[in-house]
């Protein structure tokens, strides 16, 4: 038959399995190196989406049959052979994925999706880890106790039913005592001195009130004038005899060696002599310096300041501090002091709170009115 048709073996290719080297009828076994060829390893079967891995040291379970840890495939004891052929333990489980009696726990029960490698899982324990404290809250991140909270403000206790009326009573008494001073103040610096005399000649205690409200005035200056003329007298000799007009509670005499003659409306002090300033228990040409300090109230300047004239020496020194806003108009009050007998030696007008004017005696006063000789009221306004 062959014959007959006279095949040419060179002529005709030969079959699919002969042209790679293969003998025909012959099937190459998985990994067998073909002529020349290095073996080659055969590729691993890809696993199903959602198919179970298994774990570090596991060995893929057969379909009869589930294999434990390090359980071998033919006897299903002992240990997996390694890359060597020798036996090798299995790789020991991490903490994290090995309760506390060594048994392994299932991924379900550690809350873990199934079919997650140790890298995974160790990476999914990370970020758990690092979630946990910004998911506490404050004072409980993480596994211990967070840190103390600084202490805040005490809180005050509460007070008292019968201090909250204390204080209301207090506050109450300040107001009263507030607008009961500016009505004698007024009554002061509107009325004549004779007025103020008799108004406080019959209400002894309406002076120590107006006298508490004069002090918590003056308390808010940053000087007080007294203390301006105080320094004054220390720089003259102690010989001076001095007449403090409107004396208050005399400190200008409690202050200085030199004898001093205190005049008020009320005695504040027993050195204080009761008097009119208009008309003080002096003989005339007594005193080397007659002072006035926040005392030129009333309406009768002309008449207090010819008093000052009466009781000084010629020569002497009248000292004068007033509130620097009751000067409407200071040129025409020095012109006016001219006529009642005295010479302006110097003035200190740099404070906003009050003004210091030294005076000398050059004669009596002349008489007649002096239209310059005025002075605004010293009004509190209600606050």
């Amino acid at each position: 038959m062959f014959a007959e048709q006279g095949w040419d073996d060179a002529a005709e290719p030969l079959p699919r399995r002969a042209r790679a080297g293969r003998t025909p009828g012959k099937r190459r076994l998985p990994g067998a190196a073909r002529d020349g060829e290095a073996a080659r390893k055969r590729p691993r079967k890809r696993k199903k989406a959602g198919e179970p891995r298994a774990a570090a040291g596991e060995l893929p379970a057969g379909p009869d049959e589930p294999r434990q840890v390090g359980q071998r495939p033919d006897t299903g004891t002992g240990t997996a052979p390694g890359p060597g052929g020798r036996g090798e333990p299995p790789p020991r489980p991490g903490p994290l994925s090995m309760p506390a009696d060594g048994a392994a726990e299932p991924a379900e029960e550690r809350g873990e999706p199934a079919g997650l490698s140790r890298r995974q899982r160790r990476n999914r324990q990370k970020r758990l880890r690092q979630q946990e404290p910004s998911a506490a809250p404050d004072g409980e991140r993480g596994s211990g106790p967070g840190p103390p909270e600084p202490p805040g403000p005490a809180e005050a206790p509460p007070e008292p039913r019968s201090g909250r009326a204390a204080a209301l009573r207090a506050r109450m008494e300040e107001r009263l005592l507030g607008a009961r001073f500016r009505y004698l103040n007024q009554q002061l610096y509107t009325g004549s001195s004779r007025d103020a005399a008799r108004l406080f000649r019959d209400d002894p205690a309406a002076f120590h009130l107006y006298h508490r409200g004069f002090e918590r005035q003056v308390r808010r200056w940053p000087e007080r004038p007294v203390q301006r003329i105080v320094r004054y007298l220390r720089r003259r000799p102690a010989s001076l005899v001095v007449a403090d007009f409107g004396c208050g509670d005399c400190t200008l005499a409690a202050s200085v060696k030199n004898q001093v003659h205190c005049f008020d409306l009320v005695p504040l002090s027993p050195r204080v002599t009761v008097c009119d300033m208009a008309k003080v228990p002096l003989a005339a040409e007594a005193v080397d310096v007659a002072v006035f300090c926040l005392a030129l109230m009333g309406t009768n300047l002309q008449e207090i300041l010819a008093e000052a004239n009466r009781v000084l020496k010629l020569g002497g020194t009248l000292l004068v501090a007033e509130v620097a806003s009751r000067f409407e108009d200071t040129r025409a009050f020095l012109r006016a002091m001219t006529q009642q007998g005295f010479k302006t030696v110097s003035k200190d007008l740099s404070s906003s709170y009050f003004y210091v004017l030294e005076f000398t005696k050059t004669g009596p006063a002349r008489p007649g009115p002096a239209p310059g000789l005025r002075l605004r009221p010293c009004l509190y306004k209600r606050r």
